[in-house]
């Protein structure tokens, strides 16, 4: 019984949250203020870790094993058929 009452207050406070952020609105500008942020927040060590002038540094293969590439056994081939190749169908009247 006391699971059932857990659960049905953990639903009903998740419905009643649901409802009051449906009714929340912010105006436009903070949206926008949040926007950019975020665009910063996420770009934030390309801007900080590098400069504009400085060239990026290649990647560092830290097994010093050479980088494989896959094999292609045999090439790939695409046969195009004509409509003269296709069996049409009859026409029963």
């Amino acid at each position: 019984m006391k699971i059932w009452m857990a659960c049905f207050l953990v639903l009903f406070a998740i419905a009643e949250l649901f409802d009051w952020i449906k009714q929340f609105h912010l105006p436009l500008p903070i949206y926008i203020l949040g926007g950019a942020f975020l665009a910063i927040a996420s770009n934030y060590d390309k801007l900080v870790g590098s400069s504009s002038y400085a060239s990026p540094t290649p990647a560092v293969n830290p097994t010093n094993q050479p980088e494989l590439t896959p094999a292609v056994s045999k090439p790939v081939s695409f046969t195009i058929r004509t409509v003269k190749d296709v069996p049409q169908p009859e026409i029963v009247e």
